[in-house]
């Protein structure tokens, strides 16, 4: 357990006392290692057990979490060495049987001061299995292939020596490669492939192996070939790690060995608002089911969560059963609560005068019963009684001592200054906190007081967060407690606290208008102030305007705040309903339309939400009407809201052009669009409207300009929504541009939670695909079910029009009669009749339903549009090489 601050308690006679470092014998984390290595030998060395097997549960995570400062580094360095074979840490650790394989342990430090380099994760590992001389076939032919492209000049070796993480390993990594290149380039007969690892001969080497399959077979990695031929890019490197486990998979019986890779700090790869590199992590752990990954980090491991099935490439207790689990190892550990022996060493080693304890026997026997082994107890009672004894000048009495968690806590606020006082109580108002916050909520001139605050114990510390401190949630319900006051020699009145909570939210209202339009700032600031506005009955005020740019901008992040005390003020009451409307839209990605309505319409019906706030829920509702098929319902609510003049009347607005659309009455569509202007966001809508008509070039120029203008008023979900919108119109034409433009929709994707944007990119990846793939028909199932189940009944059109697409570019008949029969089960009436005449135009034929779309440009035209996009695709797959031709 590292040390906390306790320069104050050592102002004096500095030289009679020792502050030491301690690291607590975490014996049952390291019985949970042993375990997780036997039973994780047992899994891979049983016959059944096969490395290329992409679709079974994974047993290879363990997971110690929990709060800053308990020793999670301090753990995962220890069981490295130890595992390392290093007997002098930790000596009293048992080693793993002998019987078991070796292990090859791989410390990787993840925290935010080390960038995130995938190559350098997925190269630390590949060198400590060729330090201790294993080879890698497979994963070195890839990886060659990818060096060549990537890093062109620089040789293998030169990176290694200039990565301190990777040069500190010993290993003839480089000169394996260059072996591995020879042996294959004799085996395939081509003589002078030796040589380099970059240049000529790799290029050659690699076209022979890609050229004579059966052969590059040969090496019994059936997925080699598959990537030898994919873009030597990142996201191929990201699935390498799959060659590499077959090739620790291939090792005699006598050089069999577990590599364990330990992850350490992991929050700062899966902080808040980004899983990018989470994902990349996910991917690598699940293509590597004979390798053992510990991971250490704040927070619990959230992958057996489902939910982040679209964030991750694996989620769900159904791919990770032991992340959910009691018993078995490897699986998630809570770390922090010290056993009575780990209590009796951190409080007999912290504080030492001439190598003897300075807390007497006594004193530490009462303290280790007391903290029930929460080692923030531990600490702040430590700094206690180093306070005590120096102010008394004595060893203060063992009934100091006898005081839960709440009473210490009310010891240690007597030692704080007035103005300390003030802070705590104040930020105890707040999750987190920053130092300007602190100071303004305790209503005092200058940061001196809360900068000495988060210098205590029972202040945590995370950099990820927007405001990056935080009372330890023990000590935060303490000094909350109704109790607490009434012990304190200078307590605060209801009118003082409320004082203080009226000074935090002015000063989050402050802070959210100078953001300009920052998204995480709007979020946290909404929380915040939603709270507080609520637990002490302040006017909205600053939050009327917050929420409404909540509810305009598309990003749905969780407004979710406690359940309120009852009963509530009138005051009170505003903002719970105003905090119960923003959390149900927020979930409007993943819960079914229908269930959000209904919610919505409770808040209306309670009555608790101010006047000028009820377009919100309003405005929502018809939109969870339209995507639910009630065109009535959804067209009258609209005009209700534009028609009261608010804030969302515009919105409203561009929601009739939307039921238009989908009615296919486009000449009405165009006029109502040219009417939005920026603040509708007139150009998405064209764009949404042109792309209907098969013109894919005002439709992407259109859609450009509006994520252009969104990005630049700050309005991170628009513009993303936009970006997807420019990928699924350009999938038709461009397939080249349709994939840069895809990635960079999933770039600006990553952080937020925009679910329809996210369904749509899924349609463009079919679009895109159409004609190249032939299980396109079923994966258009999947993504219309999945857009069926949340009530997105325009994505599932969109996912069945792909497939029609798909059919027309083969030239099958029978598939495009099939995929059309799919496409009239998402029409209703006239909703979206459109996309019935679209696949009939795909073949240059009329569709012979007589509900008709007034196409802006006549129906000549569009069909005309349509039957050519259908005619160009066809093109490039001819000049590519591929067949395009079906069964028609």
């Amino acid at each position: 357990m590292p040390p906390s601050n306790l320069d104050n308690a050592f102002q004096s006679n500095a030289g009679d006392f020792q502050a030491h470092e301690v690291f607590s014998d975490r014996d049952d984390e390291w019985a949970a290692v042993v375990d997780s290595v036997r039973n994780l030998w047992d899994t891979v060395s049983n016959e059944s057990f096969e490395v290329q097997d992409l679709e079974g549960p994974r047993r290879n995570v363990l997971v110690f979490y929990g709060v800053g400062g308990i020793g999670k580094t301090t753990l995962a360095q220890q069981i490295t060495r130890r595992l390392g074979g290093d007997d002098v840490a930790m000596s009293h650790w048992a080693v793993p049987d002998p019987a078991l394989p070796r292990t090859v342990p791989v410390y990787l430090d993840l925290t935010r001061s080390q960038a995130f380099e995938l190559e350098a994760v997925v190269l630390a590992i590949r060198q400590a299995i060729s330090a201790r001389g294993h080879r890698a076939p497979a994963f070195d032919l890839a990886l060659s292939r990818y060096w060549e492209a990537n890093h062109p000049g620089e040789s293998l070796a030169d990176y290694l020596r200039a990565r301190t993480r990777l040069s500190r390993v010993s290993s003839r990594l480089p000169e394996q490669v260059d072996e591995i290149l020879g042996e294959v380039a004799d085996n395939f007969e081509l003589p002078g492939m030796v040589g380099g690892l970059v240049g000529q001969s790799l290029t050659a080497l690699v076209k022979a192996l890609r050229d004579r399959k059966d052969q590059a077979r040969a090496l019994r990695c059936r997925r080699l070939p598959t990537l030898l031929e994919a873009d030597p890019d990142l996201e191929a490197l990201s699935y390498y790690p799959h060659l590499l486990a077959w090739d620790i998979a291939q090792l005699p019986p006598k050089q069999a060995l577990l590599p364990v890779v330990l992850l350490d700090t992991f929050e700062d790869i899966a902080a808040r608002g980004s899983r990018t590199n989470e994902r990349l992590i996910n991917r690598l752990v699940w293509l590597m089911p004979n390798v053992l990954f510990v991971v250490t980090g704040r927070n619990r491991l959230q992958w057996d969560d489902p939910r982040l099935r679209e964030k991750l490439w694996r989620a769900g207790a159904v791919h990770w059963p032991l992340l959910r689990a009691d018993v078995g190892e490897p699986r998630q550990h809570l770390v922090g609560y010290l056993s009575p022996h780990d209590r009796e060493a951190f409080l007999s080693q912290r504080v030492t005068s001439d190598g003897r304890p300075v807390i007497p026997r006594e004193h530490r026997r009462l303290i280790a019963v007391r903290s029930e082994g929460l080692p923030l107890y531990l600490d702040m009672a430590v700094s206690l009684f180093v306070e005590l004894l120096q102010s008394e000048g004595a060893v203060p009495p063992v009934s100091a001592f006898d005081r839960d968690f709440a009473a210490l806590v009310t010891a240690t606020f007597r030692d704080l200054t007035p103005d300390e006082q003030s802070v705590v109580r104040a930020v105890s108002l707040l999750d987190s906190f920053s130092i300007e916050l602190a100071t303004a909520a305790a209503g005092l001139p200058r940061d001196g007081a809360a900068l000495c605050l988060v210098e205590r114990p029972f202040v945590e510390f995370d950099g990820a967060r927007l405001w990056p401190y935080r009372l330890h949630k023990l000590v935060r319900s303490a000094i909350r407690n109704a109790d607490f006051d009434a012990d304190s020699p200078d307590p605060w009145s209801a009118a003082d606290w409320r004082r203080a909570a009226q000074r935090a939210f002015d000063h989050l209202g402050a802070q959210w208008r100078r953001a300009e339009a920052d998204r995480r700032v709007l979020v946290a600031c909404l929380r915040a102030g939603l709270g507080l506005a609520r637990d002490f009955s302040l006017r909205l005020g600053w939050l009327e305007d917050a929420a409404v740019e909540f509810a305009r901008d598309s990003v749905v992040e969780a407004i979710d705040i406690d359940e309120p005390a009852m009963p509530l003020s009138a005051d009170a009451a505003a903002a719970n309903a105003l905090a119960v409307t923003l959390s149900v839209i927020a979930r409007r990605n993943s819960d079914h339309r229908r269930v959000i309505a209904d919610e919505l319409r409770a808040v209306l019906a309670a009555g608790d939400l101010p006047q000028q706030m009820r377009e919100i829920p309003e405005y929502y509702i018809a939109m969870c009407e339209r995507d639910l098929g009630d065109f009535d319902a959804s067209m009258a609510g609209m005009r209700r809201v534009a028609e009261a003049g608010g804030r969302l009347s515009i919105d409203a607005k561009r929601g009739l052009h939307h039921l238009l659309r989908r009615l296919g009455r486009f000449q009405n569509a165009l006029v109502l669009a040219e009417e939005l202007g920026a603040a509708g966001r007139q150009h998405r809508t064209l764009g949404e409207l042109w792309w209907s008509q098969g013109n894919i070039a005002l439709a992407c120029t259109s859609l450009a300009v509006a994520r252009d203008q969104s990005a630049a008023a700050g309005l991170s979900g628009e513009a993303a929504l936009c970006q997807a919108y420019l990928a699924f119109a350009a999938s038709f034409q461009d397939r080249a541009r349709a994939t840069e433009q895809l990635a960079r929709a999933h770039t600006l994707l990553d952080g937020a939670r925009v679910g329809w944007a996210e369904g749509l990119l899924r349609v463009a990846a079919l679009v895109v695909d159409a004609g190249h793939d032939p299980e396109l028909p079923q994966r258009a199932d999947h993504v219309a079910a999945a857009a069926t189940a949340i009530g997105l009944t325009s994505l599932a059109g969109y996912a069945r029009l792909a497939a029609c697409f798909h059919a027309a570019v083969i030239d099958s008949a029978p598939l495009g009669e099939q995929m059309r029969l799919r496409l009239r089960g998402c029409v209703r009436g006239a909703e979206f009749a459109y996309l019935i005449e679209i696949a009939y135009m795909f073949t240059g034929r009329d569709s012979p339903s007589a509900l008709r779309p007034d196409w802006i440009e006549g129906a000549a035209t569009a069909k005309l549009r349509w039957n050519g996009l259908v005619t160009d695709r066809r093109a490039e797959l001819a000049a590519t090489g591929r067949n395009w031709r079906g069964d028609g």
